[in-house]
């Protein structure tokens, strides 16, 4: 008989998305006119930098030419790419960050749930909550917790709530644990964190043997100096942690998919004789067996960030949609919403009206507003209570869906 992996099973429902995608579906099915703006899902709206499509298109042309045709390329990722981030997003902030250490991938999110392929079962797991859901759904996945309970928690996670009340800082756990989920500007609170908090982090996995799986997939809306963008610019941090990094947001790339993972080579674990083994050589076979490379073409375009041009567009791209978050700000403090994050980050964290649930205000405002946001409570059983807007979109539809939301609740 054919067996299944039956962790799948323990799933609840669908994926936090996909669940919106069917409620935004169904609803436009039965008012086809209705005029949607969505503010959900964190997918970007402007168009590439033109330094990359320049270097795309280049590359393009290179691939049709035998002389200048690329076939399979490194696992890991193209040198000259791994370079530049190597030099420009680390080690111009002063970390030690060698380009050996970086692997190019399609995807930051595809790496947070890969990584679980070099880490047993056995391990204790501590996320915050509200948590981005990729970190819950692939440890469950993988066979790594119990059931779910009636608020959504799954059995052998340890859940650390992050809420106005703390400040949506994550509190270091009493207890031990061996892998550590932390997402900082934080997805989907818009929370940063600060490098005296980071530091306590990076000190408690390094007494406690701990590993520190740190997403800092939004460094680049960090606008606020005193903040860290990397993990690696916290002592010691080499020793504890794996960063995860993507050109998705800064560059546009949603659609092209490039992103990478840093994987220290004095990173090291002990197997259960004892045995002292390095994770970057665990992750390089994983990638090497698994994975067969961005594509050149998409690799040559994630390059052009780096280039003068690129940078400057980038920036223009960050400044643009960090003004969409400060007017959504702006918008609703004025009819009397709580709103937190949207400063150095592009997610607005909001506190729903009383006596409504995240996903009651979901319907107000897809059902009133037409206006799509994502529920709290599908981060989280700390997010219920909250919503996130996020400021991914054209300005034009930001100041229509700000209009909408105001008029309806003043």
């Amino acid at each position: 008989m054919v067996k299944i992996n039956e962790s799948y099973l323990k799933l609840k429902a669908g994926y936090l998305f996909p669940e919106i995608a069917r409620r935004v579906n169904a609803f436009v099915t039965e008012n086809p006119d209705a005029p949607i703006i969505k503010l959900g899902i964190g997918d970007v709206t402007e168009p590439l930098p033109d330094a990359c499509l320049d270097a795309m298109a280049a590359a393009v042309k290179e691939m049709g030419d035998r002389a200048t045709f690329k076939g399979y390329g490194p696992e890991q990722g193209y040198a000259w790419l791994r370079e530049k981030i190597a030099a420009q997003d680390f080690q111009a902030r002063g970390c030690q960050i060698d380009a050996s250490e970086i692997f190019v991938s399609d995807g930051a999110k595809c790496d947070t749930g890969n990584i679980l392929d070099i880490f047993g079962k056995d391990n204790t797991i501590a996320v915050t909550d509200p948590v981005y859901p990729v970190y819950v759904d692939t440890n469950v996945m993988a066979g790594h917790t119990g059931e779910a309970d009636e608020s959504g928690k799954y059995g052998g996670l340890t859940y650390i709530p992050i809420t106005a009340d703390n400040e949506f800082t994550a509190q270091i756990p009493t207890e031990k644990v061996d892998l550590i989920y932390l997402c900082f500007p934080n997805n989907p609170t818009g929370a940063t964190a600060s490098k005296e908090q980071l530091q306590a982090w990076v000190d408690y996995a390094k007494t406690n043997g701990s590993i520190i799986f740190f997403d800092a997939a939004y460094e680049a809306f960090i606008t606020d100096d005193s903040l860290p963008h990397s993990i690696y610019e916290l002592d010691g941090a080499k020793d504890c942690a794996i960063e995860f990094r993507s050109f998705s947001k800064n560059a546009g790339f949603t659609g092209t998919r490039c992103a990478f993972t840093v994987v220290p080579k004095t990173l090291t674990v002990k197997t259960s004789s004892g045995e002292e083994v390095q994770l970057w050589k665990l992750w390089n076979r994983r990638q090497s067996t698994k994975f067969n490379g961005v594509s050149y073409i998409v690799q040559r375009g994630a390059e052009a960030v780096y280039s003068e041009a690129g940078q400057a567009q980038i920036k223009e791209l960050i400044s643009f949609y960090l003004e969409n978050a400060a007017i959504i700000r702006k918008e609703l403090e004025s009819v009397g919403f709580d709103v937190f994050g949207g400063v150095n980050a592009p997610y607005v964290w909001v506190k729903t009206p009383e006596g409504l649930t995240s996903w009651d205000f979901f319907d107000k405002l897809l059902i009133n507003c037409n206006v799509v946001g994502t529920p709290g409570s599908g981060f989280g059983a700390a997010g219920e209570g909250y919503f996130r807007i996020s400021a991914f979109n054209s300005r034009e539809n930001v100041l229509e869906a700000m209009k909408r939301i105001t008029t309806a609740f003043k």
